[in-house]
């Protein structure tokens, strides 16, 4: 019997055990995927700490996963095998519930979530449901593709749903995995890019992804800068921290909207402040697979690119630490096959 290794969740809170498994067999309508890399992503501890209700241990993390279809269920199917191929959040849907017949995929009462639900990409192969995969552009590197799979796709989806057009004053709160992401796909889609961070050192980074112009958070008050503007049309919310979303959101323009894509506890925003200027705070979902694909090929074509560090499987603990603490610079890449 051929075996593969992954790097598993045991019992919540515990390190990532790497181990030896048969290597699966997709079933209907179902892919196997040989794994080439896979992200490290924050909402991993979700899986590692037991976060997510009823979670089946032990459970491979993952969801950032880029690699080649190995195997293809039986039954027709779309796919085949040597397709370079990546798997994101979105774990597929069933097609038939009233989300799915209303194409809101992304709200399937499945609730089908790659690395939680089934088992994800730290391995050397994996399964997948066929509605969860993308097609990856084959000149796009496994390790550059892996985190456009969540970082990248959020952001990219983000701004291509926010009614910004060309030329219209996009803010990017924070310049982290998500941000330093946001400012360039801001950047390519021909937005007026700003750039929002604390403290003036992360000004030439901003500028270097394709800002136009920075603002040092902690220089001034951000929202009224951005109202100097001419306020946003968009501020992409890319930050964990309530305060610094409740200290840009002044600065949306009249019908603005704040997109929140990081994931803070509370926000203060004035009610007042949305009538008068018929302004909105709206939190967006990070994508289907189709949307992924979508992310792949605007990135592949417009040279956007996650910057990352990359670790081998066996080194999991140390890739996974060095991305929740923080530190990385700015995604943690797992590289496999």
């Amino acid at each position: 019997m051929k075996t593969m290794r992954v790097a598993q969740v045991r019992r919540p809170k515990e390190p990532l055990e790497i181990v030896e498994r048969p290597i699966p067999e997709p079933g209907s309508g179902s892919v196997r995927i040989r794994v080439q890399a896979c992200g490290i992503c924050h909402s991993d501890a979700v899986t590692k700490e037991g976060i997510f209700p009823d979670i089946q241990y032990p459970r491979v993390p993952g969801h950032e996963v880029a690699g080649v279809i190995d195997a293809v269920g039986p039954g027709p199917s779309r796919w085949q095998v040597g397709q370079h191929v990546g798997v994101g959040w979105n774990g597929g849907y069933c097609g038939q519930c009233d989300h799915c017949r209303r194409g809101d995929f992304f709200a399937c009462v499945t609730g089908q979530v790659t690395g939680i639900t089934y088992d994800g990409g730290y391995a050397e192969y994996m399964i997948a449901p066929a509605s969860a995969v993308a097609l990856m552009p084959a000149d796009l590197s496994p390790a550059d593709a892996a985190p456009l799979m969540c970082a990248g796709l959020t952001t990219f989806n983000a701004l291509r749903n926010s009614g910004a057009g060309p030329g219209d004053v996009v803010a990017v709160l924070g310049l982290g995995g998500l941000g330093h992401l946001g400012v360039q796909y801001a950047a390519k889609m021909g937005f007026r890019t700003v750039g929002i961070a604390r403290g003036k050192d992360k000004e030439p980074l901003a500028r270097k992804l394709g800002a136009s112009t920075y603002i040092d958070s902690q220089a001034g008050d951000p929202a009224a800068k951005l109202l100097e503007l001419g306020g946003a049309k968009v501020i992409l919310a890319t930050v964990t921290a309530g305060d610094a979303m409740t200290a840009v959101v002044g600065g949306l323009a009249v019908n603005g909207t704040m997109l929140v894509v990081g994931a803070a506890p509370t926000m203060e925003v004035s009610p007042l402040w949305l009538l008068g200027g018929r302004r909105s705070v709206k939190g967006w979902y990070s994508g289907t697979s189709i949307d992924s694909q979508d992310t792949l090929a605007f990135s592949a074509q417009n040279g956007v690119k996650s910057m990352n560090e990359t670790f081998p499987l066996e080194r999991v603990n140390e890739a996974y630490d060095r991305m929740m603490s923080g530190k990385a610079r700015f995604r943690v890449v797992l590289t496999i096959g």
